[in-house]
């Protein structure tokens, strides 16, 4: 609690606390001091001075915005010469600014325009000419999704500092001098600039200088009182859970007659986020609406998809499953259940898969990003979460990121990384074999060979311990099988690690200095450690690092897993894994698999481990596996080895997919679903924090289709069980009795605005914002695990020389079935291509921008090529959103032998001119 400091505004007595600035104590206490430079998000500027007050013993007018309240301070706010200059600073600033409210986007919600109300200041008031039509000179309209106005700009600041301050990107700034000092970027047209179109600037505006172009609006352009309702829910996209405000309003254009449509979306003050979200967030929600979303149930006829009513979707469906268990048996059945959906609907859906239909066979995506997260660190911590929450970043002293192109996958995350080094002087390690964005930050970026993570994560634990700056205390206190690890560790000095990784041996000392002697250090990483053959033993060496320095059980610490999707954690929580109940209890544990059992009222559920995502594509291949039931995923795309999983799904007999568009998957299918998108459904997800969010129905679901929880309880009910639930909250209640970590997030807390992170045990308990706390792990003690190097399955060879990496991009999600179908995504990357160094291009006579073919043992693409200094020569990156030239053609479905993890960051290719 910060100490209470007593001061006097016009004579009455305020209650200030220490720290603030007048401003902030007076705005907080009831005094409407005018400004337009303050924002609580961003640093003071005193650049508007209309707040400023008197003081008494100090001369003239005082900033309140930048002035802190001392004890026994007099302040005058509103004395007459005070109101004359303010009225004064606002006539010179309408000079300025182009006031064509009745036509402006920001009519009703201008601050400029409110303080010209309030002063009374109206054409006729005016005392100084409009100079405005110089200033629209360098207005600029160039940005795919943003526009400046230069005639409306106040140059107040805010826009600038909110990007350097907040985004961390510092891109745009003050150009050309005097009646002329317009915002830019330093390039001659926004377009140019490395402005990915986050809208933070938009968003902080005060006035209509820069404004959102209409990417949702129907009516083209919008202002705030054409909106109808603001609903605050969770972003769809990735893993950092983005609480959003997104604006409706009803339509009655074209075929959308009478339904509400997406005005605006807006980041929501809240956490995780803070009010800030990303260029997807933000602009890439419209898919939600497309005309070719899925409205009625459609089953394969004469060789035809061809549409039928619910009742009769519903019945074929079960009587096929019914079918097949009855001839081969319920391990012939499977499901995919999806990382998109909410932990209502993956509940449930694991819940059929394994009560009605009688089958082990359930997994996920997860398989594919993060198994090796759960395996690895359940194993040394005892829990295979992030073990800390996103917010304590911005206060570490060190951040560690590998294997994470954070602000392309998590790009407000990446914020607070930003921050952290930007405001509080962090240091930051990267060590990625690409020099991605946050290498600009980065106080060392160590650039090691695709597939050598265990060497060099090996090698600072080397040095840490040859220099003495292991935590002796915390290793004897909290840890086992410290001393077997000890002896694996010696053979990785750095000179070693050197020849292995290609990292200098100094540059390798020196990060593991800054990092064991930190007051606090933070690891974050992603798939770029996991998706490896030896990806679980990589999360075991990075879980080493934390333990023999101490840095994990306390805040701005830990190993912190980046999950890829919106609620794959929660996917897993909800047990969409094939060894483990909801909560990560044992599907082999008699006494666990009784007590499900009596809960879902079932005589006997299956006791053994099922089929991963890629066992569950070989063993139909073989000829095992019947029938496949995938509820929002899309593995025409997103699995490894594609030709095989094409031909795999060919072998089964019936194949269900229940999704919002019919992706490359359901194209295949013999009975698709339609399912409500997030926008149009109630629920939760879990984000990469742990951090349990709600989702709330903005919209009414197009046509026929129903939330995927409804879906699969028709399915229940058509096989005679007696599943009935009448909303997502009656899920969340039975989620509660049955998984220990979530017993005490009740609807009723959501419902009342908590966000909570789990564990949460009881209804009263705060939830857990870090874990492992003062060493207390979840299995008692930490692990440490003696790994050994392994280098990757397939190396480059004299017939595919180059090594390829996979991964995301900014602009696009998972399989781009969502953000291939917005406005404005795919104006910034509409086509897929295939990153390689100017030395390669020359060697093989390509230029940038030219197709080339791309292949493996397993398959070919074609692909466009863009040349970059990002990567190393003998390597090459492709995205793998595209179907039209997709990397998962190219890579393998060699799995790691513990999380069966595919290998999908290091494969051998060649490639050639066209």
């Amino acid at each position: 609690m910060s100490k209470i400091i007593n001061i006097t505004i016009d004579d009455q007595n305020v209650e200030a606390f220490e720290g603030e600035t007048v401003l902030e104590a007076a705005l907080r206490n009831g005094f409407e001091i005018p400004n337009l430079c303050h924002n609580k998000r961003v640093s003071h500027t005193a650049a508007c001075r209309l707040c400023i007050v008197n003081i008494e013993g100090r001369p003239g007018g005082i900033p309140s915005c930048t002035t802190p309240v001392v004890e026994g301070m007099k302040v005058s706010a509103f004395t007459p010469e005070l109101e004359k200059i303010r009225r004064t600073i606002i006539d010179l600033a309408l000079s300025n600014h182009k006031d064509d409210c009745i036509s402006c986007t920001k009519d009703g919600d201008c601050e400029l325009q409110d303080l010209a109300f309030r002063y009374n200041l109206g054409e006729k008031e005016r005392r100084f000419p409009p100079i405005w039509e110089e200033l629209h000179k360098t207005s600029d309209f160039s940005n795919h999704v943003l526009d400046y106005d230069a005639s409306k700009c106040i140059q107040c600041n805010r826009c600038i500092k909110a990007c350097g301050e907040i985004q961390g990107k510092g891109i745009l700034t003050f150009v050309n001098r005097g009646i002329r000092t317009s915002i830019g970027t330093g390039y001659e047209e926004w377009k140019d600039s490395k402005c990915d179109g986050c809208g933070e600037c938009a968003q902080i505006c005060p006035v209509g200088a820069i404004t959102v172009k209409p990417v949702y609006s129907q009516m083209k352009r919008i202002r705030a009182k054409d909106i109808q309702r603001v609903v605050q829910t969770t972003c769809p996209y990735c893993g950092v859970g983005c609480q959003l405000n997104i604006a409706t309003r009803k339509s009655f254009h074209n075929t959308n007659e009478g339904r509400e449509t997406i005005l605006q979306v807006e980041g929501a003050d809240a956490e995780p986020n803070r009010g800030s979200t990303c260029v997807k967030g933000r602009f890439g929600l419209d898919f939600v609406s497309r005309p070719d979303r899925l409205q009625m149930p459609m089953i394969r006829k004469d060789g035809k998809l061809v549409e039928v009513g619910w009742p009769e979707a519903i019945l074929f469906t079960a009587r096929r499953l019914g079918e097949i268990r009855e001839t081969h048996g319920s391990e012939a059945i499977a499901g995919l259940s999806s990382a998109r959906c909410t932990n209502e609907d993956n509940y449930v859906f694991q819940k059929f898969m394994r009560a009605v239909i009688g089958t082990p066979n359930i997994d996920h995506c997860a398989r594919l990003c993060h198994a090796s997260t759960v395996a690895g660190l359940a194993t040394t911590l005892g829990s295979g979460a992030m073990t800390n929450s996103i917010e304590e970043l911005e206060r570490a002293e060190v951040i560690l990121v590998t294997g994470s192109n954070t602000t392309e996958t998590h790009p407000v995350i990446s914020t607070f990384i930003k921050r952290a080094v930007i405001k509080n002087k962090a240091k930051l390690i990267v060590v990625d074999p690409r020099e991605i964005d946050l290498c600009r930050y980065a106080t060392l970026w160590l650039r090691q060979r695709n597939g050598t993570d265990i060497a060099w994560l090996n090698g600072m634990f080397n040095a840490i311990l040859e220099n003495g700056w292991e935590n002796k205390e915390f290793i004897a206190k909290h840890t086992e099988n410290f001393e077997a690890t000890r002896e694996v560790m010696k053979k990785y000095d750095p000179q070693t690690v050197e020849n292995l990784t290609g990292i200098p041996a100094e540059q390798l000392i020196q990060a593991a200095k800054l990092y064991a002697t930190a007051k606090t250090a933070s690891i974050i990483y992603a798939m770029g450690i996991t998706q490896h053959a030896h990806g679980t033993d990589n999360v075991k060496a990075v879980s080493n690092l934390a333990l023999v320095t101490g840095q994990i059980g306390r805040e701005s610490t830990g190993v912190n897993p980046l999950r890829g999707q919106n609620n794959v954690q929660g996917a897993c929580d909800m047990g969409c894994l094939p060894n483990a109940f909801p909560g990560y209890q044992s599907v082999t544990d008699p006494a666990i698999n009784a007590r499900f059992a009596k809960a879902w009222k079932h005589p006997r559920l299956p006791a053994k481990v099922g089929y991963t995502v890629t066992e569950i594509m070989n063993a139909a291949h073989e000829g095992k596996l019947k029938a496949l039931y995938i509820m929002g995923e899309n593995p025409m795309i997103s699995d490894p080895d594609l030709n095989h999983v094409k031909e795999s799904i060919k072998h089964l007999d019936f194949l269900i997919v229940q999704d919002i568009f019919l992706t490359e998957t359901a194209q295949m299918a013999d009975v698709v679903l339609p399912a409500t998108s997030f926008a149009e459904k109630t629920g939760t997800y879990t984000n990469t924090e742990r951090r349990v969010l709600p989702l709330r129905k903005v919209l009414d679901a197009p046509g026929e289709a129903r939330d995927d929880w409804q879906i699969i309880q028709s399915l229940a009910q058509a096989f005679g069980h007696s599943c009935r639930y009448d909303s997502t909250d009656d899920i969340m209640r039975e989620i509660n009795l049955l998984v220990p970590q979530y017993a005490g997030i009740t609807p009723e807390r959501l419902a009342a605005g908590e966000t909570l992170q789990w564990p949460c045990p009881n209804a009263q308990h705060p939830g857990t914002k870090f874990l492992h706390k003062d060493g207390n792990f979840t299995r008692g003690k930490g692990l440490f695990s003696a790994v050994d190097h392994m280098p990757a399955k397939e190396q480059p060879d004299k017939e595919y020389p180059f090594v390829l990496n996979t991964g995301r991009i900014l602009y696009h999600y998972h399989t781009a079935s969502m953000t291939r179908r917005t406005q404005s995504l795919p104006m910034y990357v509409n086509e897929a291509y295939m990153e390689m160094c100017k030395e390669d291009c020359d060697a093989l006579g390509v230029k940038n921008g030219e197709k080339v073919r791309v292949s493996s043992r397993r398959g070919t693409i074609d692909i466009a090529v863009r040349q970059t200094d990002i990567i190393r020569a003998g390597s090459v990156f492709i995205p793998f959103h595209f179907a039209e030239a997709a990397a998962n053609y190219l890579t393998s479905s060699v799995v790691d032998p513990i999380a069966k993890i595919p290998e999908l960051k290091v494969c051998a290719v060649k490639i050639e001119k066209i």
